[in-house]
């Protein structure tokens, strides 16, 4: 049913010229965008992108989410697809809203849960668990109970006595804290596991006293003896007869974590963690409630707080034991870190004890025919990261891979402290592949774990392997990669054994790739700089003879060769977006001070350049915005086309940190944060003035959580480069923030006050010369409102004049309401109206 549309009048203001005939018609000009415009709700600025595709098992359905009528909120959609007759172009159905009974029965995606020759899949819905065959589609439902089961997988042999003996005959799942197996052929339940919350009740203790007269009472009396001896005789038969039961657990205070079963069914491997007893929470207190009382909402520790405790536990069910892994013998494992020197800290001088860092066990890891195992050690300074061969009968560790870096761990498919990272077994159930940072750029590597000695290197280059998909005969991985150009995504495949990869996307931009079980088909999520996320679907095919050229220029051509199967899906953009003519910036480099080149997104006003510019600094620090499409930071995206129609230039770079760059360029910032990644924006704007015709004495500089701590750095510590700041929910003080982002790149601050003091703003608020604003959600649970409040306290104490705040009393780190948006934005347009 079509519905009738209202334009609001405060969107775009369109001015046409009317002109007499027969004169020719003067073109429209372009349109005016407002501050309301381009932060009302997204759903009627932009539109609603498709998100979270997903196939069905017979590869000829895709699901989606979507809101293409604005709705509330997302709706499921389906897309089916018609086999095409062999010569014939694919095609598929319009997308159709997928009814309330029909999602209801749906499988979770098709993405884990297979038996080995991918006949049958377990997957978890409302809580249950089902089995889906998949040649005939029937689903039987395994379980239905009020507790949650989850996790389920089959069974790869679950005797002890014979390797063949129950292979995938039975699904063993987690409920609560324990693991149960269900037999497929009888329904019979297995209880694998017994772990118990609290601490095991203890008989009560007799003193010598009770003893003697128990002793005693028995000594004297005939009848007490033998009914004593039939007692002792009955529990003896009765224990004798009882059915196996797994050993009883108890947790004390610990938490467990990742209880898994062995593919043999011997050994369960488990994490326990204790948190410690002084770990301080903070309050964030709201002031609006429904209550109408202050009420406070818990958020997070500070760093540096102290850390959990982390022990790694095998279970032997054949003789009923259960011993801890032990970490002493890991290389490094006893190694000061770098920073802890006496010129640093005069601790370190003192120190000469041999501690031992503590550290994480994440896994396990099995091989298909279960013989093999490997578990993942990391540091909890994560400066250490070591791959380890576990033999679980003995708790022995062998050395497989050590990363170390002086800085932190971390980078696409490498993940943080509590997580494996990508990695899995090939097919020949020894050799393992894994991805790492060794090179300076994280790649594929491989590694034979019966023979560890030599590593081999899968690919190579200046570039990102962003995700893996091992195929599902394993002879092949699937890859995103930004070998084209650090601000593209292309796909990709590659035997396992390394060597040439075949491009199998062709769309500038990013093709975000979902691909169909049968590995036929590619779901993409694709979009540009100008153009918002779309769902594309494409055969998985070349799309190119030969490897695609790496690291092209960042203002090389844009232009695109479709696949020729690729039809899109979706059509998401609403009337009013298209009606705006969005700028492309340009894709420039930057030369900084130290010879690298700094990635950036260039606007620039074609007429009615005044010399004015803004330079926009992205949040989150390890991110990438100076790329071929679309921005999460869409609002700031449309803010910077408002900003060029009033003649500013506007720069976006990718500053030290960003991603996208590799391990050096994201580990710059190690220890001084405010250090290089400021020195880059200051090399930007010297750009601009040197290269572009902009006003040194006229630049200003906005930006958001991260960036709002880069704008305030900018305006305290060059405050002759910008003339004024918006420094929006920023880092003031970098004590106050979490533990796992702030200590890679700080360390603690009661080891590293040095780190902390020069990264800090708040240090250095006596520098403040020009004119800034500080906006900030005051129920903020990620960057707490206290660091404004804190910055405020001190720039009244030091008597700054030329700066101002504006507080947002219901709003999170990431704003919701569109009039807080709407406020934000216009008190940032008049800070530069005025002040530039």
């Amino acid at each position: 049913m079509k519905s009738v549309f209202c334009w609001p009048l405060a969107l775009f203001t369109v001015s046409v010229l009317a002109q007499p005939a027969p004169k020719p018609a003067v073109p429209t000009a372009r349109p005016t965008l407002t501050v309301e415009s381009i932060m009302q709700d997204p759903k009627v600025a932009v539109g609603t992108s498709p998100s979270s595709p997903f196939w069905s098992d017979d590869s000829q359905t895709l699901y989606f989410n979507w809101n293409p009528d604005r709705a509330k909120s997302d709706s499921l959609y389906k897309v089916t697809f018609t086999r095409p007759v062999k010569g014939k172009q694919l095609t598929a159905s319009k997308p159709v809203k997928v009814t309330p009974a029909e999602r209801r029965d749906l499988p979770s995606a098709p993405t884990s849960g297979y038996n080995k020759t991918y006949t049958k899949r377990l997957f978890e819905r409302d809580d249950d668990l089902f089995l889906i065959d998949l040649k005939s589609g029937n689903i039987r439902q395994l379980t239905n109970t009020v507790e949650a089961e989850t996790d389920p997988v089959f069974s790869r042999s679950e005797s002890r006595t014979s390797a063949d003996a129950g292979d995938e005959q039975r699904v063993v799942y987690r409920r609560g804290a324990n693991l149960f197996s269900i037999d497929l052929t009888t329904g019979a339940l297995t209880q694998l596991t017994d772990f118990h919350t609290g601490t095991k009740k203890a008989e009560p203790k007799l003193s010598d006293q009770d003893k003697f007269l128990k002793k005693d009472q028995v000594r004297l009396s005939t009848v007490l003896k033998e009914r004593k001896e039939k007692k002792d005789e009955g529990e003896r038969i009765t224990k004798a007869n009882r059915p196996d039961r797994p050993k009883e657990i108890y947790l004390d205070d610990k938490q467990l974590a990742n209880p898994q079963l062995s593919p043999d069914g011997r050994f369960v491997t488990y994490r326990l963690s204790k948190r410690a007893a002084d770990a301080k929470t903070a309050q964030v207190p709201t002031y609006v409630t429904e209550s109408g009382f202050t009420e406070q909402l818990t958020a997070r520790t500070k760093v540096g707080a102290p850390a959990s405790t982390q022990e790694f536990f095998v279970y032997d069910r054949t003789k009923d034991t259960i011993r801890a892994v032990s970490v002493k013998g890991l290389p490094g494992i006893t190694d000061k870190m770098t920073y802890l020197t006496p010129d640093t800290s005069k601790r370190a001088k003192a120190d000469t004890t041999k501690k031992m860092r503590a550290v994480v066990i994440n896994g396990p890891l099995w091989s298909d025919d279960g013989k093999l195992c490997v578990v993942v050690v990391r540091s909890l300074d994560n400066k250490d990261r070591w791959i380890m061969r576990l033999e679980p009968e003995t708790q022995k560790l062998t050395l497989l891979d050590r990363q170390h870096d002086d800085s932190w761990i971390s980078g696409p498919g490498i993940g943080s402290a509590n997580a494996m990272g990508n990695m899995n077994f090939l097919a020949d159930n020894h050799t393992l592949w894994f991805q790492s940072e060794a090179s300076g750029y994280s790649h594929i590597y491989t590694v034979d774990v019966l023979n560890p000695g030599q590593k081999k290197q899968l690919t190579s280059g200046k570039f990102e392997v962003q995700e893996v998909l091992l195929s599902k005969d394993k002879t092949h991985f699937y890859l995103q990669t930004n070998e084209v150009h650090p601000g593209e995504q292309h796909y990709y495949k590659m035997a396992v054994t390394g060597g040439e990869r075949t491009r199998l996307t062709s769309m500038t931009g990013a093709n975000d790739v979902t691909l169909s079980p049968d590995e036929t088909r590619m779901a993409i999520r694709y979009s540009s700089t100008t153009q918002p996320w779309e769902l594309f679907v494409a055969d998985a095919v070349s799309v190119n003879n030969k490897q695609a050229k790496p690291n092209h220029p960042a203002n090389s051509p844009t232009g695109q060769l479709a696949n020729a199967s690729a039809i899109q899906l979706t059509h998401s953009q609403t009337d009013l977006f298209k009606s705006y003519p969005w700028r492309e910036p340009a894709l420039v480099t930057i030369p900084a001070r130290d010879g690298q080149p700094i990635y950036a997104r260039l606007y620039k006003p074609t007429t009615g350049a005044t010399g004015k510019a803004v330079v926009f600094v992205h949040g989150a620090g390890y991110l990438q915005n100076a790329h071929k499409w679309w921005s999460q930071y869409f609002r700031e995206y449309m803010f910077n086309n408002l900003l060029v129609d009033k003649g500013y230039t506007v720069l976006d770079i990718d500053y030290r940190a960003s991603a996208g760059y590799g391990r050096d360029w994201r580990t710059g910032i190690y220890r001084f944060m405010g250090g290089k990644d400021l020195e880059d924006h200051v090399d930007a704007a010297k750009w601009l003035v040197q290269t572009q015709g902009v006003d040194a004495k006229r630049i200003g500089v906005y930006g958001g959580s991260y960036g709002g701590f880069i704008t305030l750095m900018a305006m305290f510590t060059t405050p002759d480069v910008f003339k004024a700041g918006a420094a929006l929910r920023p880092v003031t003080d970098w004590a106050a923030y979490n533990h796992p982002y702030t200590a890679n790149i700080l360390n603690e601050p009661q080891l590293d006050s040095l780190a902390y003091n020069r990264s800090s703003p708040i240090y250095f608020a006596e520098g403040l010369k020009n004119y800034l604003l500080i906006c900030h959600g005051m129920v903020d649970v990620n960057v707490h409102y206290q660091d404004t409040v804190r910055l405020i306290q001190r720039l009244i104490e030091l008597r700054k004049e030329n700066w101002e705040a504006a507080a947002y009393p219901l709003e999170d780190h990431g704003f919701v309401e569109p009039t807080s948006w709407m406020d934000e934005y216009k008190r940032i347009l008049k800070l530069f109206d005025e002040r530039l």
